[in-house]
């Protein structure tokens, strides 16, 4: 599972990063996480409010940092 955390690098993107890192790793779940921080990449998935949360290609969250339960469907959604 690729996801790649969309922000500019400040303190609730790399809270964002963190969760889901333990969220995979608590559940088992592979994954490959990259941080994008250059803004035209950012945009160019139609985020404009960061952090953003994009797996496998598809936005699934932007702004704010996504809730633990939240990471654990994406997560989940992926063994279906």
């Amino acid at each position: 599972m690729e996801i790649k955390a969309l922000g500019t690098g400040c303190a609730n993107c790399r809270a964002t990063i963190s969760l889901i890192e333990q969220v995979a790793k608590a559940k088992g779940t592979p994954i490959d996480v990259h941080k994008v921080e250059d803004i035209r990449a950012i945009m160019s998935y139609g985020v404009m409010s960061t952090p953003g949360v994009v797996i496998d290609g598809k936005v699934v969250h932007a702004g704010g940092i996504p809730s633990r339960d939240k990471i654990e469907q994406w997560l989940a959604s992926d063994k279906t």
